[in-house]
């Protein structure tokens, strides 16, 4: 099964439901015993970024995701979730996981730019993926942030969105891609990328984390 990181933030439900809408079976749990045992991670998030880190931290679920990456096992961050894998963030001064080299910034002061970006936006696919196969460059998804990742190491960026600056809209490396915009509510577009997750994720299982 597919296991959803719950660590009291996110719309973790609908994240579940899509993947289920896919014919994946898929669960939403902080019960380590349980995610030891999925087939492939996910790690979604809206809310603030200190809050999200804390959560994961006090439940125990930093050490885990880190070990799941560096065992190379499937893994899909979905915005905040892509943000807390980049080394620190801008708000609240906070350090993320740093699975990825960078930082996590504020969209400049702009009285023609509405912050958070709420809705639809084109990504442009800078590196081919296995994960976004099916995807056209330019493709439609639906973002909601008032912070974007700015990585260091250009080689980890996946795809690119401009809403005032350009900033990184997706980044992978080894078994994990992770996204600014919501797959989960991106339409046909999003559920690609739940499919292609969910397939990989099951014909790439390999061993626990004991």
């Amino acid at each position: 099964m597919i296991a959803v990181v719950d660590y009291g933030l996110g719309n973790l439900r609908s994240v579940q439901k899509a993947f289920e809408y896919k014919g994946f079976e898929c669960t939403v749990t902080g019960d380590l015993k349980i995610l030891k045992n999925a087939a492939g991670l996910v790690l979604p998030g809206v809310g603030a970024f200190s809050a999200a880190m804390e959560n994961l931290s006090r439940k125990g679920l930093c050490g885990f995701i880190k070990e799941w990456i560096a065992a190379n096992r499937p893994f899909l961050g979905i915005c905040l979730g892509l943000q807390m894998l980049f080394d620190h963030s801008e708000e609240g001064n906070v350090d993320g996981m740093g699975i990825f080299k960078g930082t996590v910034r504020r969209f400049p002061a702009d009285p023609s730019l509405k912050v958070p970006q709420i809705g639809w936006n084109s990504i442009d696919i800078v590196k081919a993926h296995p994960l976004l196969e099916g995807i056209r460059n330019g493709a439609h998804v639906y973002f909601v942030h008032s912070y974007y990742v700015d990585a260091d190491e250009r080689k980890d960026v996946v795809t690119r969105t401009v809403y005032g600056v350009a900033f990184d809209s997706a980044a992978a490396r080894g078994s994990v891609l992770a996204t600014q915009f919501h797959p989960e509510k991106s339409g046909e577009v999003g559920l690609r990328i739940i499919r292609n997750f969910g397939a990989w994720a099951y014909n790439k299982r390999e061993g626990e984390i004991n």
